[in-house]
C-alpha cells in the first residue's frame, strides 16, 4: 500500500522553528519527486518546495525563500521540510506530495499522484 505520512507540526511562536518530516511506506522516495504544499482555511493550495529524483533540483516559493530548506534522507525514505524564522501568514496545513516525472520539481500541485494526510503547523504568540 503506497502510503504517505507527515508529521513535525504544532505552535510555534513567531522567529522559531519547525521539521516536518515526510515518510513513504510501500514504494522507495528514491525515484520520486517530493513536493510540500499548503493550504490555509479560504485559501487555495499552494506550493511551497519541492526536489527533484535524484536530488538535482530544489524550488522554493518566493516567501520561504531563505527560510525553509528541503532535503531527504534515502536510509529512512524520508523528505524534511525545515522552516525556520516562522511568520505568522506560514500557518496552514502542510501535505506532501510524490510524483513520478523524472528530474521534474513542479509547484502545481496536479502534477503530484500521492499525497500525504496533511500536519498542522500554527505561529502564533
Amino acid at each position: 500500500q503506497v502510503q504517505l505520512v507527515e508529521s513535525g507540526g504544532g505552535l510555534v511562536q513567531p522567529g522559531g522553528s519547525l521539521r516536518l518530516s515526510c515518510v513513504a511506506s510501500g514504494f522507495s522516495l528514491d525515484y520520486y519527486g517530493i513536493g510540500w504544499f499548503r493550504q490555509a482555511p479560504g485559501k487555495e493550495r499552494e506550493g511551497v518546495s519541492c526536489i527533484s529524483s535524484s536530488d538535482t533540483r530544489t524550488r522554493y516559493v518566493d516567501s520561504v525563500k531563505g527560510r525553509f530548506t528541503i532535503f531527504r534522507d534515502e536510509e529512512k525514505n524520508t523528505v524534511y521540510l525545515q522552516m525556520n524564522s516562522l511568520k505568522p501568514e506560514d500557518t496552514a496545513v502542510y501535505y506532501c506530495a510524490a510524483q513520478r516525472i523524472p528530474k521534474s520539481c513542479p509547484l502545481i500541485y496536479s502534477f503530484y499522484n500521492y499525497w500525504g494526510q496533511g500536519t498542522q503547523v500554527t505561529v502564533s504568540s
